[in-house]
């Protein structure tokens, strides 16, 4: 009965990590080709390679199995080292505050006229 249970929670695990792959590989395809030369990383062909192979490993093979973990780890590098990169070099991704500000301010803030 237990090991059912820890069998289901993998299998929700494994179904987790295999969307959140996806989620991944779409932002991978979104990012502008220029943008991983800029941010000194690997081309954008070979992250999408590196994601889509992840992604297919999580859906196919059972999660505690050897290659489905080396695409987990592939995923997490994306995560934590590319994504993030590519976000400082392409300016955020147009989402949060935005940065800078109109035309008309100056090194200390808006520029009011005089007023």
């Amino acid at each position: 009965m237990l090991i059912y249970g820890f069998q289901s929670i993998l299998s929700w695990v494994q179904l987790a990590l295999g969307v959140y792959a996806a989620v991944m590989l779409i932002d991978a395809a979104v990012r502008r080709e220029d943008a991983y030369r800029a941010a000194s990383k690997q081309t954008k062909g070979m992250w999408l390679i590196f994601l889509a192979l992840a992604t297919a490993l999580l859906f196919i093979l059972p999660i505690m199995s050897f290659l489905p973990i080396i695409g987990v780890i592939a995923v997490i590098v994306y995560t934590v080292d590319v994504r993030p990169a590519l976000r400082e070099v392409t300016g955020g991704g147009g989402r949060g505050p935005r940065r800078g500000g109109s035309s008309s301010d100056g090194p200390y803030g808006p520029y009011n006229g005089g007023h």
